[in-house]
C-alpha cells in the first residue's frame, strides 16, 4: 500500500503490532508533527513509513548486509563454542 506521499507503508492485516516509545528532541518532535500535519497523516503513519524507507535502504546497502553476515558468522561460532564446552 502507498500512503499519500507515495510511499511504501506496511500495514499490518492480522498482525500483532508491538508498542515502542521513543526519545525525541523538541525540534524533532516539532518536524515530526508539522510533517504529519502537511501531508495530513498521522504521526504514527510518518514514523513508520521512515522506519520502512530506513530498513528497505539497509536490505540494500552491500555494507551494511556484509557487516551483518559477518555478525551471523560469529554469532553462529559463538553458539558452536558453547555446545562444543557443555
Amino acid at each position: 500500500m502507498l500512503d499519500k506521499a507515495g510511499v511504501k507503508v506496511q500495514t499490518p492485516l492480522m498482525k500483532t503490532t508491538k508498542a515502542m516509545t521513543i526519545r525525541l528532541t523538541d525540534e524533532q518532535a516539532e518536524a515530526l508533527e508539522t510533517v504529519a500535519s502537511v501531508e495530513q497523516r498521522a504521526v504514527s503513519d510518518v514514523i513508520r513509513a521512515a522506519i520502512s524507507e530506513h530498513i528497505e535502504s539497509r536490505r540494500k546497502d552491500p555494507s551494511f548486509q556484509e557487516d551483518l553476515k559477518a555478525r551471523l558468522a560469529r554469532a553462529r561460532r559463538l553458539l558452536a563454542r558453547q555446545a562444543g564446552s557443555e
